[in-house]
């Protein structure tokens, strides 16, 4: 993966971490695709830093389809939590204005929203928000750990990105790094292993791919090659 790094981790140090989705080869013709006639949901899931943001975003610029990355409602209560604010409080009361906060993507955030997410009247409370996200005409999609499994079961397209644990732990490692975050290599893979442990074994809303869902493994792939693949999957599904 070393080449991979090299050649696509310049903006901010990490492959599948971008402000602004990569161009793909080439932009689908609105027009082919009747995208102002479609209303299709795209559910995409997986652990933390498989690539599943990185690929939801650039699909939906692909498509023209809305996107909602729900790890930031759950990032949003976190750092609410990290506030002092109770966490059933914090969902219930959250703002679009908590969704903007620049301290969103840290470490600790992550830890505090993963912790919040495991409690069922928190998932509840942002629950309303998600799925009537989802219905918007022109076409959605929505990255998580629960929406083809609990947010959007009928989704006509789910798709459940991961890759390897190490993989996973240098790209974050690299995102925190480039933010000038005190972290080691070491100490981000053991955070991304007690997160996966954790939402993998809470009560509500495990995270657990679909059964209908397509598994796409970003280990060994370029940004441009796993959102091709995404975007074949739902082309085929139309």
């Amino acid at each position: 993966m070393a080449n991979v790094w090299q050649t696509y981790g310049k903006r901010m140090a990490s492959v599948w971490q971008f402000d602004t989705p990569p161009k793909i080869a080439k932009k689908v013709n609105t027009h082919e695709y009747q995208v102002k006639n479609m209303s299709i949901t795209v559910a995409i899931d997986g652990p933390a830093a498989s690539g599943k943001g990185t690929i939801s975003k650039a699909v939906a610029q692909h498509f023209g389809f809305a996107h909602l990355d729900t790890g930031l409602l759950y990032r949003a209560v976190g750092l609410r939590v990290l506030n002092g604010v109770e966490p059933i409080e914090a969902a219930q009361t959250l703002t679009a204005d908590d969704l903007t906060h620049s301290g969103l993507r840290t470490a600790p955030v992550a830890q505090a929203a993963s912790k919040a997410a495991a409690i069922p009247e928190v998932r509840a409370a942002l629950v309303d928000f998600q799925r009537a996200f989802a219905m918007r005409a022109g076409g959605a999609v929505l990255d998580g750990r629960d929406i083809g499994t609990v947010i959007c079961v009928e989704a006509p397209v789910k798709l459940f990105v991961t890759a390897s644990d190490e993989v996973r732990a240098k790209r974050r490692f690299l995102e925190l790094s480039a933010k000038g975050e005190d972290v080691t290599l070491d100490g981000v893979l053991k955070d991304l292993r007690a997160r996966d442990k954790r939402d993998s074994e809470r009560a509500t809303a495990p995270l657990v791919a679909a059964d209908d869902a397509v598994v796409i493994d970003t280990s060994a792939m370029s940004i441009e090659e796993a959102v091709k693949v995404a975007v074949g999957v739902i082309e085929d599904r139309n």
